[in-house]
């Protein structure tokens, strides 16, 4: 029985360990395509000289928001992996000042908003 125990809690760190990594480089190519898209953006802004479409810092602001939202999901998920208690402290740590992260984008994005009106 307990060959059966540690063969699946290996089976499970794995797995975790492949969707940690999945989740991870999924947010940081939500950066690098945002961000692409907003240089794109702005330079085109740049040569028609005008200030038609969306606003660049919401748009930046959405896609960074959206890949913390990814990079937490893979903080949760490595919770799973965590085997002491001093790596479960640096764990919440990071989850913590992530979610303060995704709270002033969201802030930022409203005032952006409400300044555009």
């Amino acid at each position: 029985m307990d060959h059966i125990l540690e063969n699946y809690n290996q089976l499970l760190r794995i797995f975790a360990e492949i969707t940690v990594h999945t989740l991870e480089i999924i947010g940081i190519s939500v950066v690098i395509v945002g961000s692409i898209k907003v240089l794109i953006q702005l330079f085109k802004r740049f040569l028609k000289r005008s200030a038609e479409g969306q606003n660049p810092v919401i748009a930046l602001g959405r896609s960074l928001g959206l890949a913390l939202e990814f990079k937490m999901g893979a903080e949760i998920v490595n919770t799973v992996i965590v085997r002491d208690i001093k790596e479960l402290l640096i764990l919440a740590i990071v989850i913590a000042l992530r979610a303060v992260l995704a709270i002033l984008i969201h802030w930022e994005i409203k005032s952006e908003r409400r300044d555009e009106q």
